[in-house]
């Protein structure tokens, strides 16, 4: 709808431009070279990259150089882009840190909203609108676009309480400035009667809560069932953000809404550190949303602001007006909940953009003739400064806020083993030789090794006792750290595959982790057989007892990404100890990186009783849940499908007089197959 009324010729292209590039293969050819070259340049000036995006699409569009034009192709682009913002953003957005910050985003969303309708309205009315194109413009004012989002991310200040409520308040406003513009539309069509409340309220209160409720359950099934499949999974996604946004325009909701809901619906299943988000952050950030940000610029004209003196009146007045607007909200929101100056300006630079609603409200205005040409004049001004103010002062005060104390990420402390500052980055050693198991230790590994910046070892040994190796089983270890080595190139993590021939799997493990400094080793376990009774038991009881560093023996007996809740289960014991802190820092690292709940659960020796002061200064944030006498009983009842149980053989063992693993893991995988179970073995333990 866009394009068409940009192409209908409501606005004059000057003569003098030269005829666009036709020719498919020259056109992607000048749009892939502006997108290597502007954002390289522009970082090299200092300014964002988003702004050389937006400035380059002024310059090659039809009101610039006229290299191209701004045709279906490229609108069609640009909607994929936007929609693909919209929903890297809900990916980026979790629903319990929108939980725990619920109040802040709630406020935030309203005052975003109400301010710019009072100041907008007003506005509108002072330079002779009616009332009706007054509210809607006012509303343009209310909505925002996440315009600098890529700049957060990279930034790394995602999950930070300010960025996390003004994602839930970019939802609460978008979502009223777009029922605001239901509602003008159909009452300036007459069209405003009991029928359209009793259609618009309901559906939209279905939509969400089916998506919400039904994506996360159709998604764990997916990656159950089809997990195994890279492209699938890839695939799979790409097609719930579209079927998601269609479905909101078929119910007359903006399409970005659903692609921001189809985000937030999906990112549980979707681990932060996974080769899966690197390839949709990647192909995201690198192709469609520049794409979106280069068909922005081709709407803007510049010319066209001097052909009526009044143009520069109402450009004015909006400009000013969209940023007090957002600028007020974000600085009394920054009082009231007391964040320091840098996150009260990152909040301000998220939220002044406008683009997406606003394009889309002012064409639908337009259309119906509720505002004139001069107000759209004025509302490319508007998004022309907005769009450039926003970039520049969140990539601004951004790197002011990643050193502000209130800027603290919910993300949990470094990799197992922790590493003294100075000292080499951990190097994790997982051995690999079921393809059937190989993904969730590679994808356990991975999430450690890139949150640490460490380095991968996937391990593939090879038997011999002086008898030749067959040309079988070289093809099968090479294809085997093959996928390996792939897989963590698809999460950008550093690995050094090692092929290794030895005549016992435990005594090469623990050479190769002495050879190559290895500071944690993953192993996988059975579970559904006693350890003790078969040969790689017995391997997991010789590394365990040998390696000089942690050892993490790990049961999935379900894709990792599944895992909607981690219970972390530590026994009475001194609450100092380095083993059982190694064990805490693993559960919520997992808990967060998984976007998973963390619940813990004391295993008592005697009677219950009050927490240990020094177990319960651990767990100052979460509850602590007590279980006493018959405990493994009692864990199959707290467990569910979908659960990580997390446990510390080390101490475990010393509690129930039992090796290595302890009775606890053992029992549990022995009488519930369906539970995944990770158990931390430290050196210090013995």
């Amino acid at each position: 709808m866009i394009g068409e009324f940009f192409a209908q010729g409501n606005v004059l292209t000057p003569a003098f431009l030269p005829v666009p590039i036709t020719d498919p293969v020259a056109i992607f050819l000048v749009i892939i070279s502006l997108l290597l070259v502007t954002p390289l340049l522009f970082e090299r000036l200092r300014l964002p990259g988003i702004v050389g995006l937006i400035l380059a699409g002024v310059a090659i569009g039809p009101y610039g150089l006229g290299i191209l034009e701004r045709d279906s192709t490229i609108v069609l682009l640009g909607t994929v882009g936007l929609l693909f913002l919209m929903f890297m953003a809900g990916l980026e957005t979790s629903l319990d840190d929108l939980k725990l910050n619920a109040r802040k985003a709630l406020t935030f969303g309203l005052l975003t909203f109400f301010v710019p309708m009072v100041l907008g309205t007003a506005a509108m009315l002072a330079l002779g609108y009616s009332l009706l194109a007054a509210v809607l413009v006012a509303s343009c004012f209310a909505s925002h676009t996440l315009l600098a989002l890529p700049i957060i991310s990279k930034q790394g200040i995602m999950r930070t309480p300010a960025v996390t409520i003004t994602l839930g308040g970019t939802l609460i406003t978008n979502v009223l400035a777009l029922l605001v513009l239901a509602i003008v539309v159909k009452a300036h069509q007459g069209d405003l009667t009991l029928g359209f409340w009793l259609t618009l309220i309901p559906s939209l209160s279905v939509y969400t809560f089916v998506t919400l409720w039904g994506i996360p359950r159709v998604g764990r099934w997916f990656f159950r069932k089809f997990g195994h499949d890279e492209g699938a999974e890839f695939t799979f996604v790409i097609a719930t953000l579209f079927v998601v946004s269609y479905v909101a325009k078929l119910i007359e909701i903006e399409p970005i809404i659903g692609a921001f809901l189809a985000g937030i619906s999906i990112t549980p299943l979707i681990p932060q550190l996974s080769p899966l988000m690197n390839r949709i952050q990647f192909i995201g950030n690198t192709l469609f949303v520049p794409f979106f940000l280069l068909s922005v610029g081709m709407l803007v004209n510049p010319g066209i602001l001097i052909q009526d003196p009044r143009s520069l009146l109402v450009s004015g007045v909006m400009v000013t007006v969209a940023i007090v607007a957002k600028f007020l909200p974000a600085w009394w929101v920054g009082k009231l909940f007391r964040f320091r100056l840098p996150s009260t300006m990152v909040i301000f630079g998220l939220s002044v953009a406008q683009a997406a609603s606003t394009l889309a409200a002012i064409t639908v205005a337009y259309n119906i003739e509720l505002v004139d040409q001069l107000t759209v004049n004025g509302t490319i001004a508007m998004i022309l400064v907005t769009c450039l103010v926003s970039p520049w002062v969140t990539d601004r005060w951004g790197n002011r806020m990643k050193r502000s104390p209130d800027s603290g990420s919910s993300a949990a402390g470094s990799v197992l083993p922790s590493v003294p500052a100075g000292a080499p980055k951990a190097r994790i050693l997982v051995p690999v030789a079921n393809p059937s198991t190989e993904d969730n230790l590679l994808n356990l590994a991975l999430i450690l090794a890139k949150t640490s910046g460490g380095t991968l070892l996937p391990l593939h040994i090879l038997i011999s006792r002086n008898e030749p190796i067959s040309t079988e089983a070289k093809l099968q270890q090479d294809a085997l750290l093959t996928t390996a080595e792939a897989i963590a190139h698809a999460a950008v993590v550093d690995v050094e595959t090692i092929r290794r021939v030895d005549d016992a799997i435990d005594k090469g493990i623990l050479r190769v982790a002495y050879e190559r400094d290895a500071t944690l080793i993953i192993c996988g376990w059975k579970g559904y057989a006693s350890y003790r009774e078969n040969f790689f038991g017995n391997i997991i009881d010789t590394i365990a007892q040998r390696a000089q560093v942690p050892v993490l023996i790990t049961r999935f007996v379900h894709p990792i990404k599944t895992t909607r809740r981690v219970l972390l289960a530590i026994p009475d014991v001194d609450g100092r100890s380095a083993a059982l802190q190694q064990t805490i820092t693993l559960a919520r690292t997992l808990a967060t990186e998984l976007k998973a709940s963390l619940e813990v659960v004391l295993l008592l020796s005697g009677v219950p009783n009050d927490t240990p002061p020094a177990i319960a200064s651990l767990f100052s944030d979460l509850p602590i849940q007590q279980l006493s006498g018959r405990v493994v009983s009692q864990l199959l009842q707290v467990l569910k499908e979908d659960d990580l149980l997390v446990l510390n053989a080390g101490t475990h063992s010393r509690i129930f007089k039992t090796s290595v693993l302890g009775e606890v893991p053992e029992a549990i995988a022995q009488q519930n197959r369906k539970i995944s179970i990770i158990i931390l073995h430290s050196p210090e333990s013995y």
